[in-house]
């Protein structure tokens, strides 16, 4: 049991450390290669994000795990809201001050119904991973128009901060090496995941989908954490707000969408209906904390996101589930 919940630990933390050197070494090569650094900046490095869900979903699909994916997608959405946007706001309150972040979340609003439509049936289809997929697709594209839209104006700050951020120091050689060093760390990383994430679902007698909807949640969500965090203290809150409005529209529309097409089986109702209520409240409280005038999430109600999330866990871990039947 320690043996597999250490390598589980071990193999989270390859698995963030390979997605962040792939976006880095990715970043640059586009950099080198004369890539806008705005479009990179809003494709590569917010694709990134997310790339520890999406490489575990994929793995997970691919070993016919399809809970685990599910789990992870819908867990990796309500982490990112209540425990890394209230840590955030706790350490340092953050404001929106970017008209680009208030476009995107509505739609993160909708990919999030969208979801609650699909899941409630309890079955993914491939129809509706190829829906979701194409959502990605189209969100990508919006991102990109309305952010060269907002430079061109010279007056939004995400756009502003996330340039700064960007890579660009450092030559093909370097980009090579560290796109090497990821591509092999990654496979054996994500297959340490999902065998010691099976090895303790079967120990404990839990569900594949719980194991995904908290721990490896929890663990994929590191780089939003860490983004986050850094942000807040740099006082770059656009890119702390952002990086998780964008995270949690590519969890539900590449995260979910991707074992659709491989895996079609029937899901829990009572798991998926709880999980998602939870998920849908939490989103429309991110909203409502944006999109107040004074665009500010106070360290009070940071603290509160975060007591949210214990109580969830522990909800979650226990199995009460409230308002469900």
């Amino acid at each position: 049991m320690f043996v597999a919940t250490s390598l589980l630990i071990i193999g989270l933390l390859l698995v963030v450390y390979s997605a962040d050197r792939l976006v880095f070494s990715a970043s640059l090569l586009c950099h080198r290669l004369g890539l806008s650094p705005l479009i990179i900046g809003m494709t590569v490095v917010t694709v990134g994000t997310s790339l520890p869900e999406i490489i575990v979903a994929l793995s997970a699909t691919l070993r016919d795990q399809g809970d685990l994916a599910v789990g992870t997608a819908i867990g990796s959405n309500i982490t990112n809201i209540l425990l890394i946007l209230g840590l955030a706001a706790t350490l340092h309150p953050l404001k929106v001050h970017s008209g680009l972040l208030r476009r995107e979340i509505p739609l993160m609003l909708l990919v999030t119904l969208v979801a609650g439509y699909i899941l409630w049936d309890g079955e993914l289809t491939r129809g509706e991973g190829v829906t979701l997929l194409i959502m990605a697709a189209i969100y990508l594209l919006l991102t990109v128009k309305f952010a060269q839209h907002a430079h061109h104006k010279e007056n939004d700050n995400l756009t502003r901060e996330q340039l700064a951020e960007l890579p660009c120091e450092g030559s093909l050689p370097v980009a090579f090496l560290w796109l090497g060093v990821a591509l092999i760390i990654m496979p054996i990383a994500t297959h340490m995941v999902i065998d010691n994430a099976t090895v303790l679902a079967n120990a404990f007698n839990i569900s594949e989908f719980l194991v995904g909807v908290t721990v490896l949640a929890i663990g994929t969500s590191l780089p939003e954490l860490a983004t986050a965090i850094a942000g807040s203290r740099k006082g770059e809150d656009n890119i702390a707000i952002g990086n998780l409005i964008g995270a949690n529209i590519f969890n539900i529309t590449i995260v979910l969408g991707l074992p659709a097409l491989g895996y079609h089986s029937d899901l829990d109702p009572l798991m998926i209906r709880y999980d998602y209520g939870v998920l849908l409240l939490v989103s429309f409280v991110f909203a409502l904390l944006c999109w107040r005038r004074s665009g500010e999430i106070s360290k009070c109600a940071g603290a509160l996101l975060l007591a949210g999330f214990i109580l969830w866990l522990i909800m979650r871990l226990a199995g009460f589930f409230p308002f469900v039947e």
